[in-house]
Parts: C-alpha cells; sequence; structure tokens
C-alpha cells in the first residue's frame, strides 16, 4: 500500500484544524484598538495551538518521509493521531475564552497528552512496519524527548489546578523542546541520501 494518500489526507485534516482555529478568533464589534483587548487571550491560544499543529505537521513529514510501505495498523494508528489533533481547536477556543480558566489549562492538557501518546504509538507503529534495524529505530533511539513531553504535560494538567501559569510554563516548554524539527529523523535521512547520491 501505498503512503501517498496517508500523507495527503493527514495534510489536509491538519489545514482544515487550523483554519477552524483561526475561526474561533471573531472580528471586533467596535473600530478602536482597545476593542482588539478580549482577543488577547485567544490570539495567544490560537498561537500556542498553531505552534503545536506545526510542530505535528513537520514531525509527521518526517516519521513517514521514512516508511517504505503502509499496513492497516499504521492506517489506524495515523487516524488516532488525527482524531486527537481534531480536539485541539475545541479546548484552543474554551482556553482563549475564559482567560486560560484552570479547567481549560487541563483540558488542554490532556488533549495534548493524549495526541503525544497517539503519535508514539503511530511512530512505534512505523517502526514494526520498518524493523527494529531500520534507519528511522536507529534515529529514534530511546526518544527521551518523547518521554519527557508526556512528563511536562502530566505536570502541566495537575499543576493547572493550583497555578495557571506553572501549567502555561509546561505547555510552553514541551513546545519549545519540539519546535525545531525533530533532526534525528533528519540527520539520518540526510546522510542516506548524502550515500545513495555518492
Amino acid at each position: 500500500m501505498n503512503k501517498t494518500r496517508l500523507e495527503a489526507f493527514s495534510d489536509g485534516v491538519l489545514a482544515i484544524i487550523i483554519t477552524i482555529m483561526i475561526l474561533e478568533i471573531k472580528v471586533p464589534a467596535g473600530h478602536e484598538f482597545a476593542d482588539l483587548k478580549p482577543l488577547i487571550p485567544k490570539f495567544l491560544s490560537y498561537v500556542l495551538s498553531f505552534i503545536y499543529v506545526g510542530i505535528y505537521w513537520n514531525n509527521h513529514h518526517y516519521l513517514v518521509h521514512g516508511l517504505s510501505k503502509v499496513n492497516g495498523k499504521v492506517l489506524w494508528s495515523n487516524l488516532h493521531l488525527l482524531f486527537w489533533l481534531s480536539l485541539i481547536p475545541v479546548s484552543t477556543g474554551w482556553m482563549g475564552e475564559h482567560n486560560f480558566a484552570k479547567a481549560s489549562l487541563a483540558l488542554y492538557g490532556v488533549i495534548l497528552m493524549l495526541c503525544a501518546i497517539a503519535y508514539n504509538i503511530l511512530q512505534n507503529n512505523i517502526i514494526q512496519v520498518e524493523g527494529k534495524d531500520s534507519s528511522l529505530s536507529k534515529a529514534l533511539g530511546k526518544d527521551l524527548k518523547g518521554k519527557a513531553s508526556v512528563v511536562l504535560y502530566f505536570i502541566g494538567i495537575v499543576s493547572s489546578f493550583y497555578s495557571e501559569w506553572i501549567s502555561g510554563g509546561c505547555y510552553l516548554t514541551v513546545a519549545f523542546l519540539w519546535l525545531i524539527p525533530d533532526r534525528r529523523i533528519e540527520n539520518v535521512f540526510n546522510s542516506a541520501e548524502k550515500t545513495i547520491d555518492s
């Protein structure tokens, strides 16, 4: 089975997710700069979620790039990831609408953590297809960054009921950890391509 449909469908869903998120930010009724002030929490939550969706889009590209064949497990685990990603606009809108209230931050963290777990499941299924000795498996190694992300999400969820700042800080930290596409995978495929060219 070809991976092209999987990539095209995933790209389309991620584009729709971003579109839905921006549609949540309504044009203010007034015409003064002061009328933009109520939009600040919505805009900040949109920026954070845009970064997260962008991170998943980038890393999904690198993850699927090394995939030579697709099976049912990969397709379903990819849909599983897209399901949790599709819930990001709901939690983003709720968080922005209620100025990063505790419950909204907790829900946001739960969805982000479930996205990370779903991504990990997809990653493991792709490694099963490619084999434990594949370039992808070697590049990912123990995936400490992925494990650290889940821990930070959990801390963010628990702390959301005590301190919105700590919770938000955890989510921002994970975003900064992943802001640059996963170089482990990129470096392996770049070196493989250089070997083929030479």
